[in-house]
Order: C-alpha cells, then structure tokens, then sequence
C-alpha cells in the first residue's frame, strides 16, 4: 500500500490536492496541519461518528510539520516504519499580501519549515517529493509598470539572483535551491513548481478574488479594489494547478522548477468588469490607494511547461468567474 504524506493539507492547495488523490487513487494519506491557517478536516472531509477519517484511507495529526517530522522517528511511533511514496510539502506560512507585506519576519519561517522538511527528506529518502515554491521568488525588477515581462523559468539564476518579492520570495528561492541540492546530493527525487495567482471556488475570503466575488455578488456599489486595479496577475484555477502538480511529480526529478499560470495578464479592474458582468449590473470602481498591491504586473510564459509537460490550462477566466460568482452567491444563501 502506498502513504503519501501532505504537510500543509488544510490550507487551500492541500484541500483540492486531498480530494483530488482520494478521487483518483486507493492509496492512504497521511495529513499534517497545525490549523494555523487551514480549516478543520470536519468542514471538509468525510469522518464517521467513530472518527475515522474516509474511510480509514486518511490519518491526521494537527501539528507543526517540524514537530511532526521529529516525533515519527521514534521508534514507538505508528509511522516509524511507513516509507512515504509522494509528498506534498505544502507547509507553509502564507498569506495576502497584508501578511506578505505587514509580517515579513513571521513569513521568514518557511526558512526553517523547508530547511527541516529538506533535512528530514535527505535522511529517510520519500520516493517523490513535490515542492511549492511561488511567482515571487521572481525578481521585482521584471514585474514593474514601465519594465515587465512574461516571467519565464531561466529568468531565475542561481548564479545571479535579482530580488525577489519580500521574505516569502526570499524563502521560496532558498527552498528551490534546497531542493536541487537535495537532487544533485542525496538523490532525491524533487519537482518544483511556481505557482501564480490561484483561486477557486473554496479559497478563503481574505484572498483577492474570493473577496472580489463576495462583493459583486452583494451588488456592491461601488466596488472597492486595492491600489488603482490597473496592477495585473496571471489568474489559473486550482483545479489546473493539481492538474500540474501531479504531472510535475510524475515527470521531473532534478529539482527543476515551472511555471503554473495561465500565461495572460490580467488586471484587477479587468477582474471586476468580468464578474459584474456576469452579475448583470455596472458598478462605479472605486481605488482604495492607501492598500498594498505589490508587484505592479506579475504573468509567466507557460511555453516551457506545455512543450516539456504537453500542458496548457483548461479552465478560462470567463468559467473561473461564473464559478466564483455562482460559490459566492451560494455561501450568502447560506448565511
């Protein structure tokens, strides 16, 4: 039988991934999560009143990933024995961009979350492991309004490094080359991914779309946007980023990182027209300057993953959009 292991599997990534490997396969996972961030495996997953969890296929342990990772080493504990086949190492302190901007020491932890993950991985060799790195380890530089580009892979050098978006950048940089090292000396097995601006229908409210849809569904007037809504992202739905994340792990080894995006520049003040479109009503934009916005225009080029991975996204903005709208007016039903 095989175990997969999931740090971070409350969160919004390891929520989709979860249901998409219980769909998809008969394999057993073990999910780690402190609920620092994530929501409750009971607002999400099948447990019976005995308290197993899908059906046995799922074992859960809310606890820091380091805590974790050094407490299954005993030789007492029920997982000493299990040889993980893929992990998931989605453990991480994450956030909008107040946590990004407003907290950047706490975010500086993922340094000690990967460091220790990578360490632990070095010595008990998991078959697989996929690791998330994120758009902002990308250099500012390419992503301002009078000088920006389609981020593509090689626009991050090892040898050259530019500046990458606040401690989260930094960390996810340093995680990338912990996973080459991690290739290149221990023979692990590692894929990474750089993931731009997901979203999906169960993606928490403190995130820019979610809370954009929330709003036209209310038929605010006028709508607020941080900055001007003229700073643009690359917009991908969650369920293409498992759709990649998957791939990546089966196909790459040696630490190399891609793209996940849609490859199109889209602006937030773009993002309201769709959604009010779809809402039937016009709404006045109102700016909200005084709000950080980061980067002013951050998109990838996608050419590289669909000639190595044979990939390109299957979900439009248009479909993200009326999902998103349709989630929002339902959860207000709800409420």
């Amino acid at each position: 039988m095989k175990y997969h292991l999931i740090p971070g599997a409350c969160g919004f990534v390891g929520r989709n991934l979860t249901k998409r490997l219980l769909k998809t396969t008969s394999d057993s996972l073990v999910l780690v999560d402190d609920l620092s961030k994530g929501r409750p495996l009971a607002q999400w997953l099948n447990i019976d009143k005995d308290g197993i969890i899908e059906g046995g296929r799922v074992d859960y342990y809310q606890q820091d990933i380091r805590v974790f990772l050094k407490e299954i080493v005993n030789p007492d504990h029920k997982l000493n024995s299990i040889k993980f086949s893929d992990v998931f190492h989605l453990a991480a302190i994450v956030g909008g961009r107040s946590v990004i901007d407003g907290d950047p020491l706490k975010v500086a932890l993922n340094l000690s979350i990967d460091s220790e993950f990578f360490y632990w991985a070095s010595i008990h060799k998991p078959l697989r492991i996929l690791y998330p790195s994120s758009s902002a380890a990308y250099p500012v530089e390419l992503q301002l309004e009078n000088n920006n580009i389609a981020l593509a892979e090689h626009n991050i050098n090892f040898t050259n490094i530019g500046l990458p978006d606040m401690t989260y950048g930094w960390s996810k940089i340093t995680g990338e080359y912990l996973a080459k090292l991690a290739h290149e000396r221990y023979g692990l097995s590692v894929a990474c991914i750089r993931p731009f601006s997901g979203y999906g229908e169960d993606q928490e409210v403190d995130y820019p779309i979610p809370a954009i849809a929330r709003r036209i569904a209310v038929k605010e007037n006028p709508v607020e946007v941080w900055g001007t809504g003229e700073q643009g992202r690359d917009f991908v739905h969650i369920d293409d980023v498992i759709d990649v994340m998957l791939i990546a792990i089966e196909k790459i080894e040696d630490g190399t990182a891609i793209n996940i995006g849609s490859g199109k520049l889209t602006s937030f003040n773009e993002i309201i027209k769709t959604l009010t479109d779809i809402a039937g009503y016009s709404p006045e934009i109102k700016p909200l300057l005084d709000k950080p916005v980061g980067t002013f225009s951050r998109y990838c080029d996608m050419s590289f993953v669909k000639t190595k991975l044979d990939w390109t996204p299957q979900i439009t903005l248009k479909e993200g959009m009326t999902r998103m709208y349709n989630q929002a007016v339902k959860d207000l039903r709800n409420t």
